[in-house]
């Protein structure tokens, strides 16, 4: 929806500290631009319009809490070179997101005197704090992260959603609390003077992504998901979780019921995430869950868009494309189509990096970038089938502890002993056996896991470790919850790859890449009424040693083709395994792994040993990649400090 920044401790001299964070962001909103400086505190904000197109300006204030007072909002449009600015008042918000179920929140606080003076979503939400206090956060549905300065009891009120859809970043630098949607726009504000993360490195090469609360930015955090932040007068910042995944499973409800029971909530979910003054398109690959989403939208709207991309090298195979061209036309909806050729991805891999704010190893991040950059053309927002392998058990990797399970009667030294000859001799199985051996929080930490770096391989990589704990170690306290709710195996690590994977890598390339191109991602399997029910199935309608996400596939079997719903999870198939063995390829990699950046921080021997390993036949091209990208990210925020292309003025989009 939008872009959002501000701090503390301001005046009205520091509007172009504003302006340049405000800038920096402009992708995430080319529909208006607005500034709120008073009491100390100020807010910038960009518009991606969606909602009240012409009412739902930012930062919005409302001079009291009185039921009948107006909220202020800046004049319609952009002037040149100028910032809009507000009057101040008691209450202004600056909102990133959407609440889908605004319209009935209105008819509630109606219901309790309160008046409105737009139709939008953001008014919404400030008005329910004045209501209801910080326990408006039990009430919206939707994504959000929002700072809400209350100057009556002289806070700051800051929030993220359940899941973490949106970000919120933030500092503290001499006492002074300056928060944004991406990182780049703290970086603009002079009090922060850019340092790195030395362990948010080291956890990176296990994790592929950023997996701690600090950044790759010393002194700049995210916000949890779930978390509300207040700010005080004198500075101090506490913080509390305001929602927790609860599980009740219902071992009584047949699958069928189940399966009904997941079609109405996703068709409910759906019908909420439509809600826009705008077009809503769908994304639509050759899996279960975008075939099944989309399916849903048309049935709102038959007149949807879908949109799909593909790699050049497959085209000529029953690639993404032609899946998802095949059911577009059974479902009788228009798809959008590109085939991405393998110049293109290298050429956008800079842009990718800029883009997420922290280097993200993730190869199917660059897809994303292309297929949002297609449907950006066309639509304003678009659903998105993410966290529906988190909810409904998805991956593969989940049947691992069932597989397991068959070998709990042999003593376990006994498996591990098995597991270190196989591997000696070559033999397949060690990874099988070696698993039998343990629980899933002995080895499982990421679904990065077998395709990133062991503690060992980091540190031989390395120059100069910081002696970061291990990645098992990071994730032990997640562990302990899921173990505390009486969580399975299985169950255990898809609540660990909520707060970890989903989080850390899912959610934020959906965000980054979208915002990319000023479009919005919506994703309707994490709506909390979705996960709600998702908490009550029991493992046999999630998993099976056969198969995975059972009881969704089931209730997706009347709306797409059995072949769609019964689809094995491919993941996207980016072919830099193939790519990375050329001899161009292997020279343009090389050229970063013997350069300037790469001999700061890691042993070269080292990386050139991963780039002729892979050359001559070993997979190493997910481990080699993460590094890559992480020199690119450097370089572009510490060594050239600006965008690696050139970026043209966002001016307002067609609705």
């Amino acid at each position: 929806m939008c872009g959002i920044c501000g701090f503390t401790q301001a005046s009205p001299q520091d509007a172009p500290i504003l302006k340049s964070m405000c800038d920096i962001i402009a992708h995430r909103g080319p529909d208006g631009e607005g500034i709120y400086i008073a009491d100390g505190v100020a807010f910038g904000h960009r518009r991606l319009s969606l909602i009240d197109l012409t009412g739902g300006r930012q930062p919005m204030v409302r001079a009291t809490a009185d039921h009948s007072a107006p909220v202020t909002t800046p004049e319609p449009g952009i002037t040149d070179g100028e910032m809009l600015t507000l009057e101040a008042g008691d209450y202004a918000i600056v909102f990133n997101g959407e609440i889908y179920n605004y319209r009935d929140l209105t008819d509630e606080l109606r219901a309790e005197g309160w008046q409105f003076t737009t139709s939008s979503d953001t008014e919404v939400l400030l008005t329910g704090y004045l209501a209801w206090g910080e326990a408006v956060l039990d009430k919206v549905r939707g994504m959000f992260a929002f700072a809400i300065w209350d100057r009556p009891n002289g806070i700051l009120f800051c929030a993220r959603d359940f899941f973490g859809i949106k970000p919120f970043y933030y500092t503290v630098q001499n006492g002074q609390f300056i928060f944004a949607s991406e990182i780049k726009s703290i970086l603009e504000h002079p009090a922060y003077e850019r340092e790195l993360n030395r362990e948010a490195l080291e956890q990176y090469l296990s994790f592929q992504f950023s997996a701690l609360p600090e950044t790759f930015f010393k002194g700049i955090y995210k916000l949890p998901p779930a978390h509300c932040m207040t700010v005080h007068a004198d500075g101090s910042l506490s913080m509390r979780r305001f929602w927790s995944p609860s599980y009740e499973r219902n071992e009584s409800r047949s699958l069928e019921q189940a399966a009904q029971a997941i079609d109405e909530a996703m068709r409910e979910s759906v019908r909420y995430h439509n809600v826009a003054d705008v077009e809503v398109g769908s994304f639509l690959s050759s899996g279960i869950d975008s075939s099944y989403m989309a399916a849903c939208l048309a049935h709102e709207n038959p007149d949807i868009q879908t949109f799909t991309v593909g790699f050049a090298e497959y085209k000529d195979e029953r690639d993404e494309i032609s899946w998802a061209s095949e059911l577009a036309d059974l479902l009788n909806v228009e798809n959008s189509s590109k085939h991405i050729t393998q110049e293109e991805y290298w050429d956008a891999l800079p842009k990718v990096q800029w883009h997420m704010d922290e280097p993200s190893g993730d190869p199917s991040a660059v897809a994303l970038f292309f297929v949002d950059q297609l449907a950006a053309e066309k639509v304003k927002a678009v659903l998105s089938g993410e966290g529906a392998d988190e909810l409904f058990g998805g991956y593969r990797i989940y049947q691992a502890p069932l597989a397991s399970s068959r070998l709990s009667g042999v003593p376990k030294p006994l498996l591990k002993g098995a597991s270190a000859l196989l591997r000696k001799t070559g033999l397949r199985g060690a990874n099988y056996l070696e698993r039998a051996s343990e629980d899933v929080s002995d080895w499982y930490y990421t679904n990065a896991n077998g395709v990133a770096f062991t503690v060992e391989e980091r540190n031989r990589l390395l120059k100069n470790p910081v002696g970061a704990p291990a990645p098992q170690d990071v994730v032990a306290s997640t562990y302990k919850e899921a173990a505390g709710l009486g969580l399975d195996q299985p169950s255990q690590m898809q609540y660990l790859d909520l707060f970890y994977w989903l989080v850390g890598d899912i959610l934020l390339k959906t965000d980054k890449m979208a915002m990319a191109h000023s479009l919005e991602s919506r994703v309707p399997f994490l709506d909390k009424e979705v996960f709600k029910l998702a908490a009550t199935l029991p493992l046999d309608q999630r998993i099976t040693p056969e198969q995975t996400k059972v009881a969704l596939r089931k209730a997706s079997s009347d709306s797409i083709p059995r072949e769609w719903a019964e689809k094995e999870k491919l993941g996207f198939p980016v072919p830099v395994v193939n790519w990375l063995r050329d001899d161009e390829n292997y020279l343009r990699v090389k050229e970063w792994f013997i350069g300037p950046e790469a001999s700061l921080f890691f042993n070269t021997d080292e990386l050139l040993n991963l780039l002729d390993e892979h050359r001559e036949g070993a997979d190493r091209s997910r481990k080699i990649f993460i590094v890559w990208m992480f020199l690119m990210w450097y370089r572009t925020f510490f060594v050239d400090r600006h965008a690696p292309y050139a970026i043209a003025p966002k001016g307002p989009r067609k609705s």
